[in-house]
């Protein structure tokens, strides 16, 4: 076999290897995060380096079509409220699981169960919600590492993934499209100054 032929082979493997490795790993991951308005985690969340997209809806209850005016009712027939999160897409070359779920924690009351902030009620209680058991696991070790930062509980619910029903169009980037709203219903619930008060900041 002449020099040229086996320089040839040689490249077309690598070529494929290299192609082979692209399919196997995903271009974008995605996470559904509960804390509170999804107006807020939306807006926090969106500026994080390696997010491409974030949706706010509804997850984690029973009433099939979920909707803004019925969403965290229960009756009968939908015992379980949905709960207000955000699914973000991200690429996972430029932010971990594990950064993103970092990121999270220290953007929201980890130390409340009942609510976030002037939002009280199952429909604001925060959440992680995880698709396999590594993120289980991942969800698990960012609540143990918040829980010894605070020297505190984290009584964040780490719950299996279920089907996400996006918001209506008008929750959609509502910090972009309602600004002077969104601002003052942000410092009226004291969100900031909690998150303030829990990390001395946004940390990083």
């Amino acid at each position: 076999m002449g020099a040229t032929r086996r320089l040839m082979l040689a490249l077309a493997l690598a070529l494929a290897t290299t192609a082979a490795i692209a399919q196997d790993r995903p271009e974008t991951a995605q996470a559904i995060l509960a804390g509170g308005c999804f107006w807020c985690v939306e807006h926090d969340l969106e500026s994080l380096p390696g997010v491409t997209e974030v949706v706010s809806g509804y997850t984690g209850g029973t009433r099939p079509t979920p909707t803004y005016k019925n969403y965290n009712r229960v009756d009968a027939g939908n015992p379980t409220p949905h709960v207000e999160v955000v699914q973000v897409t991200y690429d996972p070359e430029v932010l971990s699981h594990e950064a993103l779920l970092d990121a999270f924690l220290r953007r929201i009351d980890p130390t409340d169960s009942g609510g976030q902030f002037c939002d009280r009620g199952a429909a604001y209680r925060p959440a992680i919600f995880t698709a396999n058991p590594d993120e289980r696991q991942a969800a698990e070790a960012a609540l143990a590492r918040v829980s010894q930062r605070l020297a505190t509980e984290t009584p964040v619910e780490i719950i299996d993934a279920a089907p996400f029903w996006p918001a209506e169009a008008y929750h959609q980037d509502y910090a972009a499209k309602n600004p002077l709203q969104y601002r003052f219903y942000r410092w009226n619930c004291g969100r900031d100054q909690r998150v303030r008060e829990l990390w001395g900041g946004v940390a990083d």
